[in-house]
């Protein structure tokens, strides 16, 4: 029985689910040669060094423990981080990143079976009565589940964040049509709405975009539902529930756009509000090409070369962009009514990246932003190939052969992206080939290089391929300092760094935009000459106040600065600057001034301990409610 009341037509449920479970399952073995793989960026700080997830024993205190203490990456993702933890335990007390990707894609076949019913559900409540639905359904779910642009969202350990909000999302989406049917049939779908909203709230556990539920609820309610009911009264509710709630999200929009718009670059990057707005439509066709022509080439997980747009023609594909997706929405609207299936995909992939893609100063551009969006791209495509092979003269037999051909393909490409994820060199190896532009992308293959060669040793039989690395890198991106610091760096340890190749730097920091990541360059060379490397400390010194003049140092950084100085360099003159910076910044209440000029003592520079206590008295005074300081 499907929840539009019709019988089911040919497939029996049981059938069905045996059918689905089995090839969510099979699905899931595409992302099988990407094991063992490493831990990646944001999985270091979230998972690798992040105590509060290291469960050692399964006590409720020590879960309670998790779950109460702040995080990285936010205090609303409470499930996720769960889930972490105990992947830290049943690893035996390790960060095993077997384990953890293990459980990335057991959730991902999860999701792929939740969807196989939520694509099963539609088409009746769409009028479309076919014997055909359930394979179809199933045919949908699968091509959503081996799209190669899955990848680095079952693969990265930390985008565990996206994919159980989004399985969240997918059984809140079945419940929620769940009631919707009953309510058609007359009944009140009371019981399903409330596991509706129960549902939501575990997904907003995991991660902030899907308060988006909503809207992909009244884009169903646009295209499949159309707002009906057997009670005239309760789909009137509807209507006007929905009106409300859009000009009440409209209003709140516009508050929330006048409070973030930022005329001037956000922090740490090189675009503004308005650039960002007009960069997206290129970034979302760049997504739907993806998505279109699969190839692991165009999927290249770095995407730090994606240039802003300036102006409307700046490039000059910004203009077409926005054309393209103004006349996808349009045809979607238009078909709305013949066509209920496509404009629901269209309205689903692009509401879901209405968060990501809005004046907010993220990253410009993430594959993993696609994987619930790639629930209504994959609906979109295959209802528009469903209408078209059934005005073609195809057989079903040969149908159904090239949609297996199809998804076999996909699978297999999913399983050649994979494999690339298997070591961290692999999957940099294929970044830096995918990404030629990408700094990012060199950098990581310069450093895992040098790092699988056993790091700062004289012997490491890979420097010359990591210095290789670096150097393309720093000719591919002349707006970057990653690549040109830490090639500097490795050439300082090899023992032939030129002038040519500090001028080059010190040239480059003076005239690039001070992003994020061209901030952290100078603190490469702070950070290979605390590992012994022979870094000219005078031009790292220069380096240093370059950076310290064209932005705004954290404490930390400033302490981490002043550190290096004081231990590696023994060059105490020139740290304490930075630390008097830090104390001025730091809570008047710190211990670290009188720390550090205790130490400063004992290494026999007394005016130095001086100066140091002499700030952190006038950094207390200055605090509002002060009182007389008394030395911890």
């Amino acid at each position: 029985m499907f929840p539009d009341g019709s019988k089911a037509h040919s497939t029996p449920v049981r059938f069905f689910l045996l059918a689905s479970l089995l090839l969510a399952a099979l699905s899931g073995m595409a992302f099988l040669p990407g094991l063992p793989g490493d831990f990646l960026f944001d999985d270091i700080p979230n998972i690798v060094n992040n105590r509060s997830i290291h469960l050692t024993e399964l006590t409720p205190s020590a879960i309670v423990e998790v779950l109460a203490t702040p995080q990285i990456s936010g205090n609303l993702r409470v499930l996720p981080t769960l889930t972490f933890a105990l992947d830290y335990w049943r690893a035996g007390g390790s960060a095993d990143p077997a384990t953890f990707k293990t459980t990335n894609i057991v959730i991902h076949v999860f999701t792929t079976f939740a969807l196989a019913w939520f694509f099963r559900s539609l088409p009746p409540l769409a009028g479309v009565s076919s014997r055909r639905v359930a394979p179809i359904a199933v045919a949908l779910s699968v091509a959503w589940a081996v799209h190669p642009l899955q990848v680095s969202a079952v693969l990265y350990a930390v985008q565990r964040l996206q994919t159980m909000g989004t399985l969240f999302l997918v059984l809140a989406l079945c419940t929620y049509l769940q009631a919707r049917a009953a309510q058609i049939r007359g009944q009140s779908g009371r019981t399903s709405l409330m596991v509706t909203v129960l549902l939501w709230a575990l997904a907003m556990g995991c991660k902030e975009d899907s308060a988006l539920l909503p809207v992909y609820a009244l884009a169903m309610e646009l295209t499949v539902l159309r707002f009906a009911a057997a009670d005239a009264s309760v789909a009137r509710l509807w209507r006007s529930g929905y009106l409300i709630v859009v000009l009440a999200a409209a209003v709140a929009y516009v508050v929330w756009l006048y409070n973030v718009w930022q005329p001037a670059a956000y922090p740490g990057r090189d675009f503004n509000s308005l650039e960002r707005l007009l960069t997206q439509p290129r970034v979302l066709c760049m997504y739907l090409w993806q998505i279109v022509v699969p190839l692991p080439q165009h999927m290249p997980f770095h995407y730090d070369w994606v240039q802003p747009s300036r102006r409307l023609l700046h490039p000059w594909t910004t203009l077409p962009a926005f054309a393209l997706i103004l006349a996808l929405v349009a045809t979607a609207w238009r078909l709305r009514v013949r066509q209920p299936l496509f404009a629901l995909g269209v309205f689903l992939f692009f509401s879901a990246h209405f968060i990501a893609s809005n004046a907010i100063g993220l990253e410009l551009a993430y594959e993993h932003r696609n994987h619930f969006a790639l629930i209504g791209a994959v609906l979109a495509i295959g209802s528009a190939l469903a209408h078209l092979a059934s005005r073609l003269p195809i057989r079903t037999a040969v149908q159904t052969g090239l949609c297996a051909a199809l998804l076999l393909a996909l699978g297999a490409t999913t399983a050649v992206r994979a494999h690339s994820w298997r070591n961290a060199l692999s999957l940099a190896q294929a970044s830096a080939f995918a990404a030629p532009d990408s700094p990012r992308a060199w950098i990581d293959l310069c450093d895992t290089y040098f790092m699988v060669g056993g790091g700062v040793t004289e012997r490491n039989p890979n420097l010359n391929l990591a210095i290789s690395a670096c150097a393309s890198g720093a000719d591919a991106a002349p707006d970057s300092l990653n690549n040109l610091a830490l090639l500097v760096a490795l050439k300082s340890l090899r023992g032939d760094v030129t002038p040519q190749d500090w001028q080059r730097l010190q040239q480059r920091l003076r005239v690039v935009p001070m992003t994020a990541d061209n901030t952290r360059a100078p603190l490469i060379l702070v950070h290979y000459a605390t590992l012994g490397v022979p870094v000219d400390s005078a031009q790292m010194r220069s380096a240093l106040a370059t950076l310290d003049r064209r932005t705004t140092l954290g404490p930390r950084t400033l302490i981490f600065i002043g550190d290096a100085l004081l231990n590696a360099l023994d060059d105490p003159e020139h740290a304490v600057p930075y630390y008097l910076k830090a104390i001025a910044v730091l809570p008047p209440d710190s211990p670290f001034a009188w720390q550090l000029a205790a130490a400063l003592r004992d290494r026999d520079h007394p005016e130095l301990a001086g100066n140091v206590e002499q700030a952190a008295a006038a950094r207390h005074q200055a605090a509002p409610g002060s009182h007389p300081e008394s030395r911890p």
